[in-house]
């Protein structure tokens, strides 16, 4: 059996990742996901070990030391890592995995496994990401003001990436991302599931 592929899910808060990677799932439940550790709160309705690996401060910096990270970084105040035991196991089975990152993460992750595709989830505009972040209530004001400072950095440095979907439409953009985890897994023949997406490396 070969090696599986690695895909990398980026974008700013806000921007719908998370729904995006739960259509794809349901539609590719084969798809390994990676859970990432973090050190920030818990939020309502998420599951240690499904959604992160909750850990303490001191325990992510032991782990830090240890090596054991694929790729790690702090985020607004918060450190967020790839376990690189959970990405080999997986990859080197066969199994194609997904890794839901930031931009940083992102960058660490393709300079050590170059075939990874890299792919951006933003929002139509930043007005349009502030309302959402608005909507979702919950941050507080000064948590929403650095989280969409970080989000027009992210966005600008979107062009590294090897695709760009704009998600102004979650039906749309989750058919997008099927149809390209579909074209690298070899299951279309043609691009056609991929005409709004823009391919930014050929």
């Amino acid at each position: 059996m070969g090696r599986g592929r690695l895909f990398i899910l980026s974008g700013p808060a806000g921007a719908g990742k998370g729904t995006l990677r739960q259509t794809l799932f349901r539609a590719m439940p084969d798809l390994a996901f990676s859970v990432s550790c973090t050190t920030r709160g818990m939020r309502p309705g998420e599951v240690g070990g499904r959604d992160y690996y909750f850990v303490s401060r001191d325990e992510f910096e032991s782990m830090v030391k240890r090596d054991e990270f694929l790729e790690w970084a702090e985020v607004h105040g918060n450190y967020y890592g790839t376990r690189r035991a959970d990405v080999a196991r997986v990859i080197d089975s066969g199994r194609d995995m997904l890794l839901e990152i930031d931009v940083q993460g992102s960058r660490h992750v393709k300079s050590r496994i170059a075939d990874a595709v890299r792919i951006f989830i933003t929002a139509p505009s930043l007005d349009e990401l502030e309302e959402r972040l608005e909507d979702r209530g919950t941050e507080s004001r000064a948590q929403l003001d650095v989280r969409l400072s970080n989000a027009a950095k992210e966005m600008a440095l979107a062009r590294e990436y090897d695709h760009i979907i704009v998600n102004d439409d979650a039906a749309r953009a989750s058919e997008e991302l099927i149809g390209l985890v579909r074209h690298y897994r070899g299951q279309t023949e043609t691009k056609t599931e991929m005409i709004r997406t823009e391919v930014v490396k050929s």
